[in-house]
């Protein structure tokens, strides 16, 4: 079962990817209109057509490569608030009378 925070992520993370999606869809059928259009004007398709090629890539790569960039940071937000919490819950667990022999035990002695 989906924690409410994990929940919250999971959703935010398919509609980023929707509506991502759609606006990339928008704008290559926008590009594709106006080649369509310049070749129907100039009649001169290939060199018009390395232009589209290079901006529906552009485009293409751009979008999954922020999709990637934001979902990887949204996994290491959550793993970070979970790792914060344990954190939290096992120093009040010690106690401060016993932290530090615990910390000396965990991470060693402190060099000076």
């Amino acid at each position: 079962m989906m924690r409410p925070d994990e929940l919250t992520a999971a959703q935010a993370d398919a509609t980023r990817w929707r509506y991502g999606f759609l606006v990339v869809v928008a704008g290559i059928v926008a590009v594709l209109v106006a080649f369509g259009a310049a070749v129907f004007a100039s009649g001169e398709f290939a060199a018009l057509f390395a232009g589209v090629a290079g901006v529906v890539g552009t485009i293409i790569g751009a979008y999954f490569g922020v999709q990637a960039g934001q979902s990887g940071k949204a996994r290491v937000e959550a793993e970070l608030a979970r790792s914060q919490e344990m954190v939290v819950r096992l120093a009040a667990y010690v106690g401060t009378d016993n932290a530090p022999r615990v910390i000396d035990e965990v991470l060693g002695r402190r060099r000076s």
